[in-house]
Order: structure tokens, then sequence, then C-alpha cells
């Protein structure tokens, strides 16, 4: 996001020069601000402060009613808070298949499903306002990918829905490349494209060969490359493909790379114990390495 102040004008309106300096300064702090906003609030986030990051959520809502991040950040906060309840992230730390599918059947809160696709349904209501009236509209395209991923994890991850999962993860990516020719920069898009890689990727040979007949294809080597690529690079994803990295890292054997992420991810984020206990778990699992 790009911040500016407008020219000023020269000495012969002294008056209006600095009255017009002072509101566009305060202008361009508010910009600032809410952006920092933006970021304090994935930051508890990713602390497991769920209740004040989805208050900055709201809040930096209230500021900008029509931009579609506001929702789409208050759905990413409400889907965490619910893999922290289930304890999904855990599960998914799981080195092999077995253990797994053997873990305790999830009981998703009705009430916070709501309350997400709520949020979700206003992300993607602003989002295509937005678009009709500019179809390179960034805030938008970012809001419609990370919508339609959290539509993914919750459908697959929550609800076991895996085909409605698929759907959503191949909307995802259609957005993410479109944002992506809006904006190469935008490190946060390769997050949609690398889950769906890594996913469709590590799926068995004939059921890929499936998926890729509805027009999405699969890689787990250029899955990995783009949640690196957003580890490194992105902006209020980078954590969550740190995340996932790990959870990769895992289950490719790799454990010298998991243990280094989730050190990381530890000391980055000292409340949250996940990583803690994943280290930990990490430790007493003779993996061998297998660089993917």
């Amino acid at each position: 996001m790009i911040f500016a102040l407008r020219s000023r004008a020269w000495q012969l309106m002294m008056l209006s020069v600095s009255l017009a300096f002072l509101s566009h300064t305060a202008e361009a702090i508010d910009t600032i601000a809410s952006a920092v906003s933006l970021d304090h609030g994935f930051s508890l986030l990713y602390n497991l402060d769920f209740a004040r990051a989805n208050q900055v959520f709201l809040s930096w809502q209230q500021e900008h009613p029509d931009n579609p991040m506001g929702p789409a950040c208050e759905a990413a906060g409400l889907l965490f808070s619910e893999f922290n309840r289930l304890g999904v992230l855990e599960a998914q730390f799981y080195a092999d298949d077995q253990a797994f599918a053997a873990r305790k059947k999830l009981t998703p809160d009705a009430a916070l499903r709501e309350r997400l696709y709520a949020a979700l349904d206003q992300a993607d209501s602003r989002a295509h306002a937005r678009i009709t009236k500019n179809p390179k509209d960034r805030d938008a395209l970012l809001a419609l990918t990370m919508s339609s991923g959290l539509k993914a994890d919750y459908a697959g991850l929550v609800e076991k829905r895996n085909l409605a999962s698929l759907h959503y993860t191949k909307e995802a990516t259609a957005w993410a490349e479109q944002l992506l020719a809006v904006d190469p920069e935008c490190y946060d898009a390769h997050l949609a494209k690398g889950v769906s890689q890594y996913i469709i990727g590590s799926m068995a040979a004939p059921i890929r060969w499936l998926v890729r007949l509805g027009g999405v294809g699969g890689d787990k080597q250029k899955g990995i490359a783009d949640l690196q690529l957003t580890a490194r690079r992105g902006h209020y994803l980078a954590p969550f493909a740190r995340i996932l990295l790990a959870i990769a890292y895992v289950r490719e054997k790799d454990k010298a790379q998991a243990r280094e992420l989730l050190v990381s991810l530890r000391n980055d984020f000292p409340q949250n114990p996940l990583f803690t206990q994943e280290i930990a778990r990490l430790d007493t699992q003779p993996l061998s390495r297998n660089r993917p």
C-alpha cells in the first residue's frame, strides 16, 4: 500500500497552505494507522488473542465501510479461532495419514459458522461492487482470494467436505492469478496457489488425474515454492504460510526445516503454545531427512 501527501501550494496563501497541510497530514496518519491496525490485528490473531484481534478488524471496518478487506480479515480471525478450538492445526502436524485419520471427530460451532459466512458474504459483496467499477482493484481481488481460501479451509478441515473444498480452492487460485496480474508483488496471493498445488499434488495419481479434468492441477514442489515465497515476502499471511510450510515439511519427513520454522514462529508469537508443543512433539519423532 502506497501512502503519499499531495503537493503543497506556494507562499501567497499561507493560511490555506497550513490548513491544507494539516488536513493532508491527518489523512495520511489515519491511513497509516489503519494499515498498522490490520497488521496489529493479525499479530494478535497469531498470538491467539482472538477477542482483541476481532475488535481491531471491526474498528478497521468502521473506518473503511466499503473496503472488503475488513470483513475478509474478520472472517480469517473467526476461522483461526475455530481452528484453535478444534485443534485443527495440531492435527495437521501428524506425520502419517493413519494418525491423522484416527483424530477425534470435530463438532463445529454453529453460531461461529454463521458469523463466519456473514463476514465472508459481506467481503464478497463489497469486493464485487468495487470490481464492477475497477476490475484491477487490488484490495477487492485480495479479499476475494482470501474469502475463497477461507471457505476452502472451512469446508475441508472443519466440515470434511472435500469436493466443496476443491471447488473453493480452484476459485481462490483463479482470484490469486488475477491479483498477481494486477500486482505481481502481492506475495500473499501465492498462498492460495501454494495450498492448491501442494494438496492436489499430494493426492494419489488416479484422484489427481480426475481433479485435473476439473481444471485444477497439482505439483507438490511448486506448492512448496509458492508457500516459501509467501513465507519470505508476504504481508498478512506470511506467518500462516510458515505454519503451512512446517506442516508440509513434517509430512515430507524434513525434521530440520520443520523445526527451524516452528522455532521462528515460537519466537515471533510467544503467546501461541502450538509452536512450542509441536517442537516438543517433533523432537520425539525420529524423522529421516528428505528435503522436498
